[in-house]
């Protein structure tokens, strides 16, 4: 049975697009590997060396990516590319949203200590 081939818009393989991706995404391989539950080795091998994507993983590097499987393939055009938003931020703070109220309350007090260095560093630099 003959391989059928998707044609998009964009000549750059699915290889280029998913480090494209992960690069925007403010990833290293070795992170997203953690992500998606692989090694380290099999992101280098999918950015590199194949031109067919993994379609097991597929749901879960759009996931990862914030972009659907479709812009991932790169049959719909990626709206935009570059990094947003620190995506491992991010989920760290879905992960403390789960936590018990007094260990969420310790990590605000911690969170806003830092933040107040940082606007404090900031206020001195512009002075």
């Amino acid at each position: 049975m003959p391989k059928h081939t998707i044609q998009n818009d964009s000549d750059e393989h699915f290889g280029a697009r998913l480090a494209r991706l992960r690069t925007g995404s403010g990833f290293s391989q070795r992170d997203l590997a953690r992500e998606m539950g692989i090694s380290q080795r099999m992101i280098a091998y999918y950015e590199k060396e194949t031109t067919h994507p993994p379609t097991h993983l597929l749901p879960l590097f759009a996931k990862a990516f914030g972009v659907s499987t479709d812009q991932l393939l790169g049959i719909d055009p990626l709206d935009k590319i570059g990094k947003t938003r620190d995506n491992r931020l991010w989920r760290r703070f879905s992960q403390i949203e789960k936590m018990e109220p007094k260990e969420k309350r310790q990590i605000m007090q911690l969170l806003d200590t830092f933040i107040e260095n940082n606007q404090l560093k900031q206020k001195s630099l512009s002075a």
